[in-house]
């Protein structure tokens, strides 16, 4: 593989898809401190904000112009993404030893596995067709550029569409590295 195919919009996607998969699956041992489990699940939040925040800004909207039926593939990942937001947010101040820590968690994983099959079976191959190598590698650089100013954790309220996304997703990422780095909570 070529460094331009690592950074082309699909290899993005996958490989932040498969990171968290191994993230999962080291929850669900269940082995580890409750201070571990819930460091990893804070990581994993983290990561699976900015990886959203990435598509909302640039994949849906280019799923939006280059298929289609991208209105209705878009409409239908940033439903997923609202719903995984609404558990990861609930999950953010729940301790590790505490009963509803793995039911949230079980939740997430669920709505998230199932949004990863959806991405990788259906969105990607399409964008993977209508799309020009160019525009994937493209894609993929801005994806990478977009998730280091993501903000860290989860705003469920927060525009997830251009414009206002764009606008507001950077400030509100500051804002969280910031608490992020006074929590010494590292993504």
């Amino acid at each position: 593989m070529t460094a331009t195919d690592k950074t082309d919009l699909i290899s993005v996607i996958t490989t932040d898809h498969r990171e968290v998969e191994q993230i999962f699956q080291e929850l669900e041992t269940g082995e580890g401190t409750p201070d571990h489990r819930r460091r990893l699940a804070d990581h994993v939040i983290t990561e699976l904000v900015r990886h959203s925040v990435a598509e909302e800004q640039l994949m849906y909207p280019a799923a939006r112009r280059y298929l289609d039926n991208g209105d209705e593939l878009a409409d239908h990942e940033l439903e997923e993404h609202a719903e995984a937001e609404q558990v990861m947010k609930q999950l953010e101040n729940v301790p590790a030893d505490d009963p509803r820590f793995d039911q949230l968690l079980g939740d997430l994983m669920k709505d998230i596995r199932h949004h990863i099959k959806d991405e990788e079976e259906d969105l990607l191959p399409k964008l993977q067709q209508a799309c020009s190598a160019e525009e994937l590698r493209e894609l993929g650089e801005k994806v990478v550029k977009a998730k280091k100013i993501a903000p860290t954790r989860p705003h469920p309220a927060a525009p997830d569409k251009p414009p206002a996304n764009l606008i507001l997703d950077p400030g509100a990422g500051l804002i969280d590295r910031l608490r992020d780095a006074l929590r010494n909570r590292n993504g």
